[in-house]
């Protein structure tokens, strides 16, 4: 492990976040919050700045600097991205501004603010930028330009997006990066024009798009998109569900292959999961409200769609829901979107191999003689992959577990401790119980920001890369490039 190189690459993102820390600024300036901003701006740059130039201009990126790049660079972002909360006095807690920061690059869209909109306005378009960013992941921006400053990036690119898929749109990995981020910035256009053809003015347009192709959550207004017309709901339900498919099933689309999304099976386990539960929800909703009308189906539908996506934006409180709804919600967190999206749990994929293993095991039992495959596409499954599925699952569930019981060993109930725990380990944001859509994270205590800051970050980097990190054979050779 060549320690050097690793804050040479994490200096270069440092001085990135630096970067995207000016738009704001320029709004702070208008709020009386110019000197703080522009204070956490050239903190972060000098910083950054000092990393870079003080490292060796030559590098070579093996696996493990990779994983240790993106770790160490996460960690380094979320903690640069909490000093706005801290230096505006906007915060009122370090670790409450670390839950926000994390919440934000995670596109987890959790927050600790009661009412959004007393909240200034750089603020407010710091978060937007922060989820927009995480999104897609600052690390695979950092792949698109590495290149250009003589660095290779395929090893950052594979710990940074473990789900996207090994076929390339392009032989070099850097082009496959800048070709996913044009998609992304090309959806974010097309939703925020919609937008302000609609009810919104530019900065809400703009601040709502970002956070809805992240699939992250936040608002300019307490109510969320509930507070927006019912035209605005239905187009931010469609744009959850693209920005919770495969990016490269968008770009295969865009370039003529118009069958791409129905002709990968992912995708059908996705949009049927989703049409499946928003029956379920819808049906759930009329029973328990002695009817069925236009409104309950929307409601049905954009929350169902909001909660599968991991997007985390509410037109109601399903926190009040019945249960059987809330048990389908809870499913759905899990389960999350597909793999290559910006959206996070464990993964449409994973889920439908982990079902049609099931399956054949059972068949197994039943035919004892019969030779069972999984298979994904049409194509088997190999062993190995088939391993790694379901240890991930095995390490999800155990992780929920744990962030379950440290939740309720702080006080808190069980609804939302377990609902809290599996919320930010999915990238969801709003929970059941205290942590409902209705509510905030604000009440919960500073012990239970950092426990919910470390579960949003495994669940974004998808649990490996973090973990990595503890083990000392990861750090093994310090000092040595192998």
């Amino acid at each position: 492990m060549n320690f050097r190189e690793v804050l040479h690459v994490i200096g270069a993102l440092l001085m990135w976040t630096a970067g995207a820390m000016l738009l704001p600024t320029v709004y702070a300036a208008g709020e009386g919050l110019f000197v703080p901003w522009m204070a956490a701006s050239l903190g972060t740059a000098v910083l950054g700045l000092g990393f870079w130039r003080l490292t060796p201009r030559e590098i070579r990126i093996n696996p493990r600097e990779g994983v240790a790049i993106v770790g160490l660079g996460w960690t380094a972002i979320v903690l640069a991205g909490a000093v706005p909360f801290i230096v505006t006095g906007t915060a009122p807690t370090v670790a409450g501004a670390v839950f926000e920061s994390v919440s934000g690059f995670t596109t987890t869209g959790a927050t600790i603010f009661p009412i959004i909109e007393d909240l200034p306005r750089s603020i407010l378009l710091w978060r937007s930028i922060s989820h927009w960013l995480g999104g897609m992941g600052i690390i695979v921006l950092g792949v698109a330009i590495l290149p250009l400053l003589g660095m290779g990036g395929a090893q950052l690119f594979h710990a940074e997006a473990p789900g996207i898929p090994s076929d390339r749109l392009r032989p070099r990995i850097a082009s496959t990066a800048r070709l996913l981020w044009g998609v992304y910035a090309l959806l974010t256009a097309m939703l925020a024009g919609l937008y302000l053809l609609l009810d919104m003015d530019l900065f809400e347009a703009v601040n709502h798009a970002m956070s809805c192709l992240a699939t992250g959550g936040f608002s300019t207004r307490t109510a969320s998109i509930g507070a927006f017309s019912a035209a605005t709901q239905w187009v931010t339900m469609l744009f959850m569900i693209v920005a919770g498919t495969n990016f490269t099933l968008h770009y295969r689309v865009l370039s003529g292959r118009l069958g791409a999304w129905v002709r990968d099976e992912e995708w059908r386990w996705y949009v049927g999961s989703m049409a499946v539960a928003w029956a379920l929800v819808f049906v759930a909703l009329g029973v328990s409200r002695g009817g069925w009308g236009a409104g309950a189906a929307r409601q049905a539908m954009f929350n169902v769609t909001a909660v599968h996506t991991t997007t985390g934006f509410a037109t109601a409180d399903f926190a009040l829901w019945p249960a059987f709804a809330q048990v389908v919600l809870l499913g759905l967190m899990f389960m999350g979107a597909m793999g290559g999206s910006t959206g996070g749990g464990f993964k449409s994929v994973r889920t439908g191999v982990v079902l049609k293993h099931v399956a054949g095991e059972i068949r197994k039992v039943l035919h004892p003689r019969a030779v069972v495959v999984t298979k994904l596409g049409g194509r088997a499954v190999r062993p190995e992959v088939l391993h790694n599925v379901l240890a991930f699952l095995a390490l999800y569930v155990v992780t929920h577990g744990i962030g379950t019981l440290l939740l309720a060993a702080m006080g808190e109930d069980l609804v939302t401790a377990l609902s809290a725990s599996l919320a930010a380990m999915s990238s969801i944001g709003p929970g059941l119980g205290e942590v409902g859509p209705a509510s905030h994270y604000g009440n919960l205590g500073g012990a239970a920001h950092l426990v919910l800051s470390l579960l949003m970050l495994l669940g974004r980097l998808e649990f490996y890369t973090l973990l990595v990190l503890v083990f000392p054979s990861t750090w093994a050779s310090w000092g040595r490039t192998e």
